[in-house]
């Protein structure tokens, strides 16, 4: 095995620690190996994403806002990123970036009410 398949190996092992502890509810924990997985594989957004609600659910909402950024840089059509970003944005103050994250989501996923009720309540913020 090479040192580039050992270590993609490595990743998805420390992903799925970290989304398992994710689904646990044990946000701060999961934490830990997304953080060592996205430093094996800094591209990869199903880490990043995992990681930034890893960061959101333990209410460290800038790290979480950079981790969705990442994901939205990579893949700009991801609705659901760019929902997270919002809502990590509006946690940290920053609600004029927050309202145009969460418009691109709701624009792109009008059968979303989550993301509609989101977008209108920043738009009136």
């Amino acid at each position: 095995m090479s040192i580039e398949d050992r270590q993609d190996q490595d990743a998805y092992e420390l992903f799925r620690k970290g989304s398992e502890l994710l689904e646990a509810g044990d946000f701060a924990a999961a934490a830990i190996p997304l953080e060592r997985a996205r430093s094996l594989e800094p591209d990869k957004s199903s880490i990043r994403e995992a990681l930034g609600r890893a960061y959101f659910r333990s209410r460290r909402f800038e790290q979480a806002a950079e981790e969705f950024a990442a994901v939205v840089e990579r893949h700009p059509v991801n609705d659901y990123a760019h929902f997270c970003l919002g809502r990590s944005l509006a946690n940290t103050g920053r609600t004029a970036e927050a309202r145009r994250h969460a418009a691109l989501a709701a624009n792109m996923r009008p059968d979303r009410k989550d993301y509609q009720a989101f977008s209108n309540r920043l738009r009136t913020a």
